[in-house]
């Protein structure tokens, strides 16, 4: 970044007066922060122009990632390392009398996602750039995130999440490449030529303003690019007349009505005003993106019939899916191309990943909410899902219900699944199981007539992110025991299983752990005022509080477990601290109710003196990436226990193994394919299969209530949360719970594998005490991490979907 540590030190003071008009003395740590980060991003700008013009100037095929979410977590820190600067800033400003660390404290985590979804799209473009790979992200500038999380009285609480209330060090505003997206009005068909063609009229103008923040490689010349869009008015001046009149909300009404598209991530859509929202932010995005990636393209002299040859646009779940009218109507409406011609086009252009295998799931739009917020798109609709339709009738004459079950429009709605899946080339899952779900069961019908679109690309996480950055113990050490080799070549932290019966090994990288339980324990100590024990076993769920992940299972466990220590004051366990961590929706009532029974076991636990030195249960609330990062590295346990065949894949079981914790978990997702690279021996089952799961739910034959009746811990612990397990929470306060489990007959099966689920906490407890077996354990996970890093799902789809090929930029190109 810079030639010596005293010329970075003199452009950094230089910067503080000129950026703030302030010495340095009197700067903010909010300055110095701001300051910093101008630099770095000043030192990544001739990378990225580079890069870029190298895929221009070489006509290389580049990739578009169009996802609703990317959660990167901060910014700076990563940088640092990538730029091989991290250490000569530090070392800098500790001599300015600055600490980096306050400095790089002070950056907020980038409220752009919300979990998995967006999580994996930034590791996506981490390797891709990483890797040399030419691809690029594209989604939408939040000025909110999804809300900031509060815990009070063990209830959540939404707060606003205004991670932009300071300026976004990384982003630069290309106001020059805004473009306009259309809304509502009137489409009228015109004969003025040899063919017919559409003309949208009396349409709201939308301004898509983007900004580009960059992506940068570790140690390479290479800085791809994510545009996020801004929505603006067209005439962002506000209606003078209303002002002068006094009407002063009517002057700016049209203003923040048009602002909203990209004011917030996942408007609650319990209304019907939400549901519009959420409908225009998918368009918005989508059409922006794709107006801006042809006018580029066009821009190279490229001639609009080989767009599939040089660029691939792959939609992340079915937010995007609006990309396959989209991509027709400006290939038809604006670019004059004839339906087939374009439908060729559109078709071999778009790579589609399904994240879902619950069909109340996959994505619906209501017709009339689409024909009067997108008339022109929602007719592109209509005429695929016609054309769809009849080649279907002639394909399955005699199966009307097989016709029906795979058409885009049915019931009122478009479906955004079969969308995605008939203007795609390629469709994949990302688990082995999940991909096998979706070809025999939710996606069937559409498997046995695209068979050749469907393949799986299993989940992938950067190791760079989740190992190098967020512990650096444990990354020096491994890079000691078998060289820095790993950091680009991930596979290669196999060669740890060599050390995996070293005693002395073992005892290295459990003073590690340690050190990253304690670092734990002090944030949890500054922000739940709870005193955790780093020699009890750290025993972690993090991640979205939904059902079907059954954090409700955890918690009925730690009660029973609680129960039985009262009755047996001889009882001996490893002293265990359960961590929990994660949102809840909104309007999601029952998941927040977990949230609450969560935290009422909690007070319940640590309100005996004798138990609390056994257990302990915490809930860290907001948990975001930099959370992340101090969880992942001190537990010993991930806790993986989703309903089998529920989850597609997961990628913080990725995240934990990675880190040197040992699974406990369903065979689900990529738990499966976990568990076979680290053998049986080295990952903790239970629960039903994902055999037998789809086996209840076809056949039937399950009955909560016989094991409510015949299972005296369920009998108890359902008993206590009918009655009052705290004074200060009312009788009534879980029966959503207790009428989910008993009235509802338990869809996620939480009472059928809660035996199995005590089972394993009993193994845990005895491997835990053998140190020289869970050092092995934790070991082999790290070891065979390798082979979850997104380095090796990118190569993956870079090689089998997005034919791209790694380009080294010149920085020196005129």
């Amino acid at each position: 970044m810079f030639s010596s540590k005293e010329k970075f030190k003199s452009a950094f003071i230089m910067k503080i007066e000129t950026q703030f008009g302030k010495s340095l003395e009197e700067s903010s740590l909010s300055d110095k922060y701001a300051a910093l980060a101008s630099l770095v991003r000043e030192a990544m700008t001739p990378k990225l122009v580079a890069t870029n013009n190298s895929y221009l100037f070489n006509k290389e095929r580049q990739v578009y990632y169009f996802s609703l979410e990317f959660l990167f977590g901060k910014f700076l820190d990563q940088n640092l390392i990538y730029l091989n600067a991290r250490d000569m800033c530090f070392s800098g400003l500790r001599d300015l009398g600055i600490d980096l660390d306050e400095l790089i404290d002070c950056e907020p985590d980038a409220g752009l996602g919300n979990g998995g979804l967006g999580r994996l799209a930034s590791c996506f473009l981490d390797s891709m750039a990483s890797m040399g790979l030419p691809g690029h992200g594209c989604g939408i500038r939040y000025k909110y995130g999804l809300f900031s999380q509060k815990i009070i009285d063990g209830y959540q609480v939404e707060l606003p999440d205004n991670w932009l209330r300071e300026q976004n060090a990384w982003e630069i505003r290309k106001p020059d490449k805004a473009v306009v997206v259309k809304f509502g009005g009137d489409v009228s068909c015109v004969f003025d030529g040899p063919e017919p063609r559409f003309v949208h009229e009396n349409y709201l103008p939308v301004l898509a303003v983007p900004y580009d923040m960059p992506v940068l490689g570790y140690r390479n010349q290479t800085v791809n690019t994510l545009r996020l869009w801004s929505a603006e008015a067209v005439n962002r001046d506000f209606d003078f007349a209303s002002f002068s009149r006094g009407d002063y909300m009517s002057a700016v009404a049209s203003k923040y009505q048009v602002e909203a598209i990209s004011e917030v991530l996942y408007p609650d859509d319990s209304n019907y005003q939400n549901r519009q929202l959420r409908l225009k932010q998918q368009y918005f995005f989508v059409s922006a993106g794709l107006q801006s990636i042809i006018r580029r393209f066009k821009k190279g002299g490229n001639d609009i019939r080989d767009f599939s040859k040089l660029i691939c646009i792959h939609i992340n779940d079915t937010h995007p899916a609006l990309a396959v009218p989209e991509l027709m109507r400006i290939l038809v409406d604006d670019e004059a191309l004839g339906w087939e011609e374009a439908w060729e086009i559109v078709s071999s252009s778009i790579a589609y990943t399904n994240h879902t295998i619950m069909p109340e799931a996959l994505e619906k739009w209501p017709v009339e909410l689409m024909q009067e917020q997108l008339p022109r798109v929602y007719m592109i609709i209509d005429e695929i899902h016609r054309r769809f339709e009849t080649d279907l009738y002639a394909k399955y004459p005699e199966n009307p219900e097989k016709v029906k079950g795979m058409s885009i429009i049915g019931d009122g709605t478009v479906r955004m699944a079969n969308l995605a899946v008939v203007g795609s080339f390629s469709v994949n899952g990302v688990a082995a199981v999940h991909t096998e779900i979706l070809k025999n069961e939710v996606m069937r019908d559409l498997y046995e007539t695209f068979p050749e679109k469907f393949n799986n690309k299993t989940n992938g996480i950067t190791h760079r992110r989740w190992l190098l950055k967020s512990n650096p113990g444990l990354s020096d050490a491994i890079s000691e025991s078998i060289t820095k080799k790993w950091i680009k070549e991930p596979v290669a932290l196999k060669k740890l299983n060599d050390l995996k019966d070293d005693r002395a090994a073992q005892e290295k990288f459990f003073s590690i752990k340690r050190a990253c339980k304690e670092r734990l324990s002090d944030y949890v100590w500054k922000h739940n005022g709870i005193k955790l024990d780093p020699d009890s076993i750290f025993d972690s769920q993090v991640k979205r509080i939904h059902a079907y992940k059954r954090q409700l299972l955890n918690a009925l466990h730690i009660l029973h477990l609680y129960n039985e220590l009262k009755e047996d004051p001889k009882k001996e366990i490893h002293p265990h601290t359960f961590i929990f961590a994660g949102k809840a929706a909104p309007s999601y009532y029952y998941a927040k109710t977990v949230i609450k029974f969560i935290n009422v076991v909690a007070s319940l636990v640590d309100s005996d003196p004798r138990i609390s030195e056994m257990l302990k249960v915490v809930f860290l609330e907001n948990y975001n990436i930099s959370v992340a990062e101090l969880v992942f590295p001190a537990s010993d346990i991930s806790e993986q226990i989703s309903t089998a065949s529920k989850e597609a894949s997961g990628t913080g079981n990725m995240k934990f193994m990675m880190n040197g914790a040992v699974t406990l978990g369903t065979m689900d997702g990529a738990n499966i394919e976990i568990c076979e690279k680290v053998g049986q021996e080295n990952f903790i089952t239970f629960g039903l299969s994902v055999g037998e799961v789809l086996g209840y739910y076809s056949n039937g034959g399950y009955n909560s209530y016989y094991l409510y009746e015949n299972d005296p811990r369920i009998n108890r612990v359902l008993n206590q949360i009918s009655g009052k397990l705290s004074s200060n929470v009312p009788s009534d306060e879980f029966s959503s719970i207790t009428r989910s489990l008993l009235e509802y007959n338990d869809e996620y099966f939480v009472l059928r594998d809660f035996d199995s689920y005590c089972k394993a906490h009993r193994l845990v407890d005895e491997l835990y005490r053998d140190r020289a077996r869970w050092g092995s354990m934790s070991i082999v996970n790290m070891a065979m991490s390798g082979g979850f890093s997104s380095d090796n799902t990118i190569a993956k789809y870079a090689q089998e979907i997005w034919k791209i090929k790694p380009v080294s930029p010149q920085t020196d190109r005129g």
